[in-house]
Order: C-alpha cells, then structure tokens, then sequence
C-alpha cells in the first residue's frame, strides 16, 4: 500500500525538469546580477561643476577660469551652485531609473524564459526516460502473462540505459531456463508419482472384489484404498501447489457465479450427508483466467467449508462484482478461529490446532492453493474469523474488462 508521503512525491521526470529549470534560473540570476554591477558601475561618474561646464560649453560660453569665482547672476537667473546641483540630480535620477528598469525587465524576460526551460525540460526528461519507460513496460506485460520469452531488445547508444536494459534480459532468459525445468519437473513427477499409485489402487480394488476374498482381506482392502486415496490427494495439490504459479495463463472469459453453482452441485451430496444448510447468492462475476484453475480454486473453498464444519451447521456462498473486482466469498461455522492464526492457514500443511494430524479433512494444501491461484491471476484472498465460529474467506479476481495489475497487488 502506498504511503501518502509517497503519493506526493514528485516523479523522477518532474524531478529531472525542477532540476533543469533550477539550474537554468541560478544561471541567469547571476548573468542579470552581473549585467546590474556592469551597468551600475558605468553610470557611477560625479555629476557637479564639470557638467556645468559642459552646458555652459555647448552653449557657446567660456568657462571661468580656475580659482576665479563666477559673479552672481542678475536678479531672476540661476546660479552656477544650484544649476550643478539639479543636473546631479538629473543624474541620479537617470541612473536609478535605468538600473530599476534593468531589474524589472530583466526579471521579467527570466521568469518568462524559465517558464519556457521548465516546458523544455519536461519533454527532454521525457526522451531521456523514454528507455527506462519501455523497460517497464516489458516487465509489467511479463508480470501480467508469464511470458518469459519476450525481451527488451533495446538498441540504443551503448550506456548506462542499454547496460540495464540487457542485464534485465538476461535475468528474463535465466527465469525463462528454471521455469522451464520446473514446468518439466512438474510434468514428469506427476506421472511418475500417479501412476504407481493408480496401479495399487487397481490392484487393491481387484484383490476386494475377488469372489474369494476373506472378510479379513476385505477390510485391508478398504483401509488400504483410503490411504491410497489420501496419497492421491496429497500429490495432486502438491503438484497443482507446483505449477500454479508458473502456469503460462490464456485467459478466458469466466464468469464465477457458474463456477460457484458447478461446485456446489459437486459438493451437495457431502453436504447433506452432515446436514449443512447451504445459502447461495450467486450474481453475475465475470472475470478471466484459466477455467480450470478456477474451478479448482473455487472447489478448495467449498470443501474446506464443508469439512471444517459442524454438522448441521451453514455454507454460505456468495458471488458479484464490485469496483471493477469479481468476487467470491465463501463462509462456514465451525470452530472459532483465533485472528492471530489466519495467516497460517494459506501456509502448506498448516492447519488450525491439532488438526494437522487429522488427514481425513484434506491434505494442508488446500487454501495454500486458493492463494497461489488468485495471485497468478493477479487477485487476493483474505480471511477473517466469523464472530460464532468458522471462518469468511474473501477471493477478488480483476474483471474482463479491468487492466490486470501485477501479481501479489493490492489487497
């Protein structure tokens, strides 16, 4: 979940344009300081008797000489003293209106020019993270699909962007290699395990109903069968535990409402045999994924409910979508179940209490595979406690129509 500090930090392209306009602004402030000094110092010259004399020149009067003290003029006329003392304050008065007007239009024309740097800026960190864009890109299509066998490829100038754009590939071919060999292990153990266990059953069921067989005989049979089928079950949600994270997932249009009635028809019989009222609500929740993971991820939710429950007690199951989300949730009485111990639940053979010795309720793998189901999908699981007992567990699909985020997002 992301923090709020984190939501209002600026992105590392809005960086980039801050820091070339910043740049650009100091750069341009100490121009217009030093063009301010150059001008100042330029018009920093006296004004007094010599520019008195200068006008007296231009107007084709004869200057005093030095040490003689000009007469004072007839009544009505200015003195030499106060015509010296207005043209130096001519002077100033120029000088300060040229370095404020150089101050103000100066910082007019650098606001405006940064204003122009901080657009540029924001387009050239554009281009230069353009590559950076298009890696992630290509890490979030694999995220989306599993498809190990597309690459950057990038073809760029051989620097820093290039070094990781090819270190990433690389890693890409690597995960492709050892996927690859899990996907072939899974592949091989599954017959390899199966098959011996297909041929005891076989056998099994072939010494029970000899016509011959003993009473004595009958019975090993019968224990032997049960735990052949444990066996049975135990491998298959190990190797579905195996792959279903790693599977190249084709999506198709699901919809969990008919995932939901398929299952619970399955289970209706078991159900009654304990006495379990069941409660279906199942509107409409389309989504996409590979149906049959779906199915089995939908029917490890109903049996755990149904076996990890009193007899006589509830099922509930219920199906919509909300926010763009498919959802199913599936609840049950039972056993109270302590907060603190749900997250041990998704866990392989972890079970609540003691009952991980109690193996005819399933082999510990099935909400473990709940989870690594709705993750390469791109959805969540969550559980709570239900306030008489039993447990609520919650499964969020994106829907058809929805981007589909990376796995392990939001939950």
């Amino acid at each position: 979940m992301t923090r709020p500090a984190e939501r209002l930090r600026p992105t590392i392209r809005m960086r980039l344009a801050l820091l070339f306009t910043g740049l650009f602004l100091a750069a341009g402030t100490v121009l217009l300081g030093l063009t301010y000094l150059l001008v100042e110092n330029s018009l920093h010259e006296p004004a007094g008797t010599a520019e008195a004399d200068r006008v007296y020149e231009s107007a084709g009067a004869e200057p005093f000489p030095e040490g003689v003290t000009p007469p004072a003029p007839p009544n009505g006329s200015v003195s030499v003293q106060k015509f010296q003392g207005e043209v130096r304050r001519a002077a100033e008065t120029s000088r300060s209106e040229t370095l404020d007007a150089l101050l103000t239009r100066g910082a007019i024309a650098l606001g405006l020019v940064g204003a122009a740097a901080l657009g540029l800026g924001w387009l050239l960190a554009d281009r230069a993270l353009r590559p950076v864009h298009m890696i992630t890109e290509t890490a979030r299509r694999v995220a989306r699909s599993h498809d190990l066998t597309e690459r950057i490829a990038y073809a760029g100038p051989g620097d820093e962007v290039k070094e990781l754009a090819d270190t990433f590939d690389m890693m890409l071919g690597r995960l492709a290699r050892a996927f690859d060999g899990q996907r072939r292990f899974v592949a091989n153990a599954s017959h390899e395990l199966r098959t011996p266990l297909a041929i005891n059953r076989t056998l099994v069921d072939v010494a029970v109903r000899r016509p011959g067989a003993s009473g004595d005989v009958k019975r090993l049979g019968e224990s032997l069968l049960v735990v052949n089928g444990r066996h049975e079950r135990l491998i298959d949600g190990l190797l579905t535990l195996a792959g279903t994270e790693n599977v190249p997932l084709d999506p198709v249009p699901v919809d969990l409402a008919d995932v939901a009635a398929h299952v619970l028809d399955q289970a209706a019989a078991e159900a009654r045999d304990r006495g379990l009222t069941a409660d279906r609500r199942l509107g409409p929740a389309p989504t996409a994924g590979d149906p049959v993971l779906i199915e089995r991820l939908v029917q490890n939710l109903v049996e755990n409910a149904v076996r990890h429950n009193h007899d006589g007690g509830e099922l509930s199951v219920v199906t919509g979508s909300r926010g763009g989300w498919a959802e199913v949730v599936v609840s049950n009485t039972g056993p109270a179940v302590p907060a603190y111990d749900i997250e041990a639940i998704f866990e392989p053979f972890r079970r609540l209490g003691n009952d991980r010795v109690r193996s005819e309720r399933g082999s510990g793998l099935g909400l473990s595979i709940v989870r690594a189901t709705a993750t390469a999908h791109g959805g969540t699981v969550a559980a709570a406690p239900r306030p008489g007992g039993g447990l609520e567990v919650t499964v969020r699909l994106p829907g058809p129509w929805a981007p589909r985020p990376a796995p392990g997002g939001p939950r």
